[in-house]
């Protein structure tokens, strides 16, 4: 009991000794890196041009990437003053600073992005930059949904290939299905609101995606990207394998 009650202790210190900074309305939590792997996230929507810059800029003193999502160009222009080398993807709605920019092509691993269609490419560059700032190599599979499925069966060796695969599926959102049937590795499937009126703005595709026969799949919420590239990052190349390739190059 005594032991519990020291561990408890314990982590009741670490967590409130955790680094944490005030801007404007935000409490920064700047030690995120260091206990889940990679920095704390602005979620842009809801907030003003400024406020993002400002977060934007605290967080830069401390970490190496600086990513924001569901950014408008006004939070970009704003961001853009403070921080001269960040840069916006626009179709992805992404801000993006870097101390150092990484080669996506030497990223680690293997994750494979898959679209239903053209009007899915927003959600799936969400994913795909959130993950290759992760540290992840991605390939791209873009258009290549079930109304004319043998674009993807064109592809099944590099699905095969991955470690982990984000299907991206607005309308009845059957790709993630059809991907789970092809591989042996966890398929996320993400919803979008792309469709018809029986879209339901995405309640369709994820109802669909929910009730698979396939197994094998997760499924984020409608448009989730970028959560969908923070699980497919921790799949492809979890902490305790990053630990085992740190500690086999200090012994050699």
């Amino acid at each position: 009991m005594k032991t519990h009650e020291s561990q408890l202790s314990q982590c009741g210190k670490t967590l409130s000794s955790t680094g944490a900074s005030g801007v404007v309305d935000a409490r920064l939590d700047l030690d995120r890196e260091q206990r889940c792997g990679f920095p704390e996230v602005i979620f842009s929507l809801g907030k003003t041009p400024e406020q993002v810059a400002r977060i934007a800029a605290e967080l830069a003193q401390r970490a190496d990437i600086v990513l924001a999502t569901l950014a408008e160009p006004e939070h970009y222009a704003a961001t853009v003053e403070l921080l001269p080398d960040a840069i916006y993807h626009e179709q992805a709605r992404l801000i993006v600073a870097q101390k150092e920019p990484q080669d996506p092509a030497r990223g680690a691993g293997h994750i494979v992005v898959a679209t239903g269609g053209t009007a899915d490419f927003p959600v799936a560059e969400e994913a795909a930059i959130t993950a290759e700032l992760h540290g992840a190599r991605v390939t791209r599979l873009y258009d290549i949904g079930v109304a004319g499925v043998h674009r993807a069966l064109e592809h099944t060796d590099t699905l095969q290939d991955a470690r982990c695969i984000i299907a991206v599926a607005g309308m009845e959102g059957a790709l993630p299905i059809l991907m789970a049937g092809l591989v042996k590795v966890p398929v996320i499937a993400v919803p979008t609101n792309v469709g018809y009126g029986a879209n339901f703005d995405g309640l369709a595709p994820l109802l669909t995606m929910l009730n698979s026969c396939s197994g094998g799949i997760s499924v984020v919420n409608i448009n989730n990207g970028f959560g969908a590239a923070v699980v497919a990052t921790r799949i492809n190349d979890p902490a305790w394998a990053r630990s085992n390739k740190q500690q086999s190059v200090a012994g050699e």
